[in-house]
């Protein structure tokens, strides 16, 4: 299998890593506009170059991985399905829900498979508590916990472009939330504070949603944990309750006498907490190039994240409700 790669930024080195080691790979073919990047990554892996994302489509290739910069993501994966490659896309679809929209419709026509890069579909807590869930053992679903708490902001010139906290950050717990319930969020309220320096964006941000069949689901994010990268998932039912994200590397502490728990080296970053996720996620995707498996996350799952992040960026700042379905109608915000 012959898999191409547009991006070498930090995430496209990475998965450039991880396919060059992936079993049933025979070769990957990567892409930059910058130079240099094509030559870091020439320099520590066996991959072939061609000099533009045109040149890779029209090739003999089975698959492609698009971790460009966002505002590329949405004439790429048009290319790549119009071209008749599966696609791999890291979130989000497009800079904008509507033009994620637009891109579905074109793509929903050419029948190539595409897969948006919510990695967290492929973490193991997640997995098993996705099962729980869809087998009944927690009985009804009431409620759901998630947060993705980073240490630190990244740099200012990737805020201004990132969208905002619930964009950029929240997405990935408003998907998580879909993946494992099974249902549709229906209302956002949400809200934040904290802002982050040189960018018009807060720094901490909460949302309260209500799903299809009345289940609360509560979302917390920051970029200033100082304590590490958290990233937990919990869901209450009449039955049971399940957690996902709790282990001895969490980066929290008990202020229970006796208890040790966890003792671990906390994670620092989201490559450390996420790096065999990460794997997992573009072997799954070189079986659905093969055409052994559908996509495990569509383009229409990341339009619904976008859908979701979208309202909660307008409830913060009307600092009101915000129905889902409104937001869907021709001419409403944003």
């Amino acid at each position: 299998m012959r898999i191409g790669i547009i991006g070498l930024g930090r995430i496209g080195a990475l998965h450039a890593a991880t396919l060059c080691g992936l079993p049933g790979v025979d070769s990957v073919v990567v892409t930059d506009s910058a130079p240099a990047a094509v030559e870091r990554v020439r320099a520590t892996l066996d991959v072939e170059t061609v000099a533009t994302p045109g040149e890779m489509l029209t090739g003999k290739i089975d698959g492609v991985v698009i971790a460009a910069a966002t505002a590329a993501h949405p004439e790429l994966i048009v290319a790549a399905a119009e071209a008749g490659v599966p696609v791999f896309c890291e979130k989000p679809v497009a800079a904008t829900v509507r033009e994620a929209v637009a891109v579905e419709q074109r793509v929903r026509g050419t029948g190539v498979p595409v897969q948006i890069g919510f990695n967290r579909r492929f973490d193991p807590g997640v997995v098993e508590a996705r099962r729980a869930v869809h087998a009944g053992e927690l009985g009804h679903l009431h409620t759901v916990r998630s947060m993705t708490m980073d240490p630190a902001p990244p740099s200012a010139a990737y805020l201004a472009a990132s969208g905002g906290i619930f964009r950029d950050c929240a997405v990935h717990d408003f998907d998580i939330i879909r993946h494992v319930s099974g249902r549709e969020v229906i209302t956002a309220y949400a809200a934040g504070g904290a802002s982050v320096a040189a960018a018009d964006d807060v720094g901490t941000a909460a949302a309260l949603l209500t799903l299809d069949d009345g289940t609360l689901a509560v979302v917390t994010n920051t970029r200033f944990n100082g304590a590490g990268h958290d990233v937990r998932l919990e869901l209450h039912g009449s039955r049971g309750s399940v957690a996902a994200g709790w282990d001895e590397r969490v980066p929290m502490r008990s202020a229970e006498s006796g208890v040790s728990f966890p003792s671990g080296t906390p994670y620092r970053f989201f490559l450390d907490r996420f790096a065999a996720v990460y794997r997992a996620e573009l072997a799954a995707f070189t079986e659905v190039a093969a055409g052994s498996r559908p996509s495990p996350c569509t383009i229409a799952d990341g339009v619904e994240a976008a859908w979701i992040a979208e309202a909660c960026t307008l409830s913060m700042r009307e600092h009101r409700p915000v129905l889902i379905e409104g937001l869907r109608r021709p001419g409403a915000a944003p």
